[in-house]
């Protein structure tokens, strides 16, 4: 758990700047950011990967966290009606 919270908040920063500086040109006295690729494959395989580690990531992880905070309170809810009845 403790492993991919730090994944995402130190490693994804450190390949996006990385993939801004790569791909980062001044054309004509302007900065154009995500505008210089090596080829059209690597222009879509890097839209793919900043949509996954920039969407899917972190749904997936609140996904988790809720799920097991909802867990937890229906075990909680679960012992106090038990308590509560008998």
């Amino acid at each position: 758990m403790y492993g991919a919270i730090a994944f995402i908040w130190i490693v994804i920063p450190t390949i996006e700047i990385t993939l801004t500086a790569v791909s980062t040109d001044i054309v004509k006295g302007t900065c154009r950011a995500f505008s210089v690729y090596q080829s059209h494959a690597m222009k879509k395989t890097l839209g793919f990967f900043t949509l996954f580690e920039a969407y899917f990531l972190p749904l997936l992880l609140m996904v988790f966290c809720y799920a097991r905070i909802v867990h937890a309170l229906k075990t909680k809810v679960l012992l106090l009606v038990c308590l509560l009845i008998s």
